[in-house]
């Protein structure tokens, strides 16, 4: 995620604006982005998402956030997003 276009964008803004503040603001933008981000890219993977599927990522961590990222490159169906999803909210 660090090396996206998106992260390095906001954290570029967060310097302007001033450190500490400034970085605290990109870090966070770019935090609220990564369940859309995340949410886009399993629609380009997998389909279109149900919106349940879309409200429990939205609920997952950040940590959690950052798994998916990687997993949902092994992902082949829906069947694999909810799988995943259930080991994680048990």
């Amino acid at each position: 995620m660090r090396e996206s276009v998106i992260y390095q964008s906001i954290l570029r803004e967060g310097f302007e604006i001033g450190f500490p503040q400034g970085f605290q603001q990109g870090l966070l933008e770019a935090q609220a982005e990564l369940p859309r981000l995340l949410r886009r890219l399993l629609t380009h993977r997998l389909g279109g998402l149900e919106p349940e599927f879309e409200e429990r990522i939205a609920r997952l961590s950040i940590p959690q956030l950052r798994d998916l990222a990687e997993d949902l490159l092994d992902f082949s169906s829906v069947a694999d997003l909810v799988s995943w999803l259930k080991a994680r909210e048990s």
